[in-house]
């Protein structure tokens, strides 16, 4: 949708560059939740799932930094998974207040049968891309987000 309003050449281009990438995220992201809600979890489940099946055990914090929540989402999120046996909490021998988070034996079995099929999903979903296409978008995309938040 073009405005009706110009503000002038660069930042013409720069909302229509922002409106195609918030389009493209909302789009994607949508067709990724459906495929996720298929394995009956959250979207902050399956993220927290997926972080503890591919990094192994971390502390809350961690998780939080890895999925940019609060902690008290986070506590619900393990708290749910708990319940459903899929992840327990660990504490520390030494100092109970540090507490890790890992995946229990039905857990980790879970997250073995159902990320690669996601992952047969994203790629069908990026197939709209070439490979070549696919590389230079996720490298622009870094650019871009590692220039905003000043990390390189």
């Amino acid at each position: 949708m073009k405005t009706r309003k110009e503000y002038g050449k660069k930042q013409d281009l720069a909302l229509s560059m922002w409106v195609k990438l918030a389009r493209a995220y909302t789009t994607f992201s949508k067709k990724s939740l459906e495929n996720i809600r298929s394995f009956n979890l959250t979207e902050p489940q399956f993220s927290v799932l997926e972080s503890l099946g591919h990094l192994g055990p971390m502390t809350i914090g961690s998780l939080c930094t890895k999925q940019l929540v609060s902690g008290g989402n986070m506590t619900l999120v393990v708290d749910n998974l708990e319940k459903e046996g899929l992840a327990q909490r660990v504490y520390n021998k030494e100092d109970r207040r540090k507490i890790t988070i890992q995946l229990t034996t039905k857990g980790q079995k879970l997250f073995e049968e159902i990320f690669s099929e996601h992952a047969k999903h994203i790629e069908k979903l990026a197939s709209v891309l070439t490979e070549k296409e696919q590389e230079e978008l996720a490298r622009l995309l870094k650019k871009l987000g590692c220039g905003l938040s000043g990390t390189k």
